[in-house]
């Protein structure tokens, strides 16, 4: 786990302090990015994961990516916001190999962060509230040369930051014991399907990559990752689909191809299944606003 650790990308997009109101209200918001809260003043309700979370003054919150969640204020809060970018190998994110929680008690120390990153990054606060116009900006810069031109130390100091706020979300939850005593790290199965989504991966050959049977494999995967081999390489494929849906015009047939999927009927059906919507009816909501 360390070792994927040292390969963290961080990438911030935004920081800054708000106060905001009932016009706070948004419904069926997903992003590229993660985002972090810590609430000064008033509540707020947000909801994400199957879970409801009352935003109470003192408390920080964290909204993964591609998670689809909503939010209300019924009448006034302020909060402190950060989002950024963070990649693990290609397309993995840290909320692929550990267990986040999304809740946390705020420390004296969190406040002088968010500052320090005011601070340190002092353009880069949201003009427009509304995500959708917030999230299709990003990924039409995403890949590009950053606009932005750090000083080293800056850039190696707001990396520091956003690591230490990240961590407090983080559940300490590392190798699982597989049967036999076996300590493998199945972590790399993770990064070999994020650099061959659009290449046809069986269990069998996941299996044949670790050393094990594919009884042994999968068992051990679903122990480790609280999901079926198959339904967790769905999953990253949907969820590069979405990228690709969002920041790019490429047709859904040629999109298919590259996240995997040979029939894009069969894409359709899988996309929906996972997001709840066609790949077509995303791209229209998300992207062309």
């Amino acid at each position: 786990m360390n070792d994927l650790l040292r390969s963290l990308k961080l990438n911030i997009l935004h920081v800054g302090y708000a106060k905001l109101d009932h016009h706070w209200n948004y419904s069926d918001v997903i992003s590229p990015f993660m985002r972090l809260f810590y609430i000064t003043k008033g509540t707020a309700v947000m909801n994400h994961t199957n879970q409801l979370f009352v935003l109470k003054p003192g408390y920080m919150y964290l909204v993964p990516s591609y998670i689809y969640n909503s939010y209300s204020c019924e009448e006034y809060h302020e909060q402190y916001y950060l989002s950024f970018f963070e990649e693990i190998e290609p397309g993995l994110s840290v909320a692929n190999l550990k267990q986040l929680r999304f809740e946390v008690k705020a420390n004296a120390s969190d406040v002088l962060y968010f500052n320090r990153l005011m601070t340190l990054n002092p353009d880069l606060e949201i003009k427009n509230s509304t995500p959708k116009p917030q999230i299709k900006k990003v990924l039409t810069q995403k890949g590009k040369k950053a606009n932005i031109s750090f000083a080293s130390s800056n850039y190696l100091e707001t990396q520091g930051i956003i690591s230490v706020l990240m961590s407090r979300f983080i559940m300490q939850r590392d190798h699982v014991v597989l049967e036999g005593g076996d300590y493998r790290d199945l972590n790399k199965v993770l990064i070999y399907i994020a650099k061959n989504l659009n290449l046809p991966i069986t269990v069998e050959k996941l299996s044949k990559y670790c050393g094990l049977s594919v009884d042994h494999f999968s068992r051990s995967f679903i122990k480790k990752f609280g999901m079926r081999p198959v339904h967790y390489i769905q999953s990253r494929r949907i969820a590069r689909a979405q990228l690709l849906l969002l920041s790019t015009q490429d047709s859904l047939k040629q999109i298919a191809e590259d996240v995997g999927f040979k029939n894009a009927a069969y894409f359709s059906r899988i996309f929906k299944q996972i997001t709840g919507n066609t790949p077509a009816s995303y791209r229209k909501t998300h992207f062309n606003l």
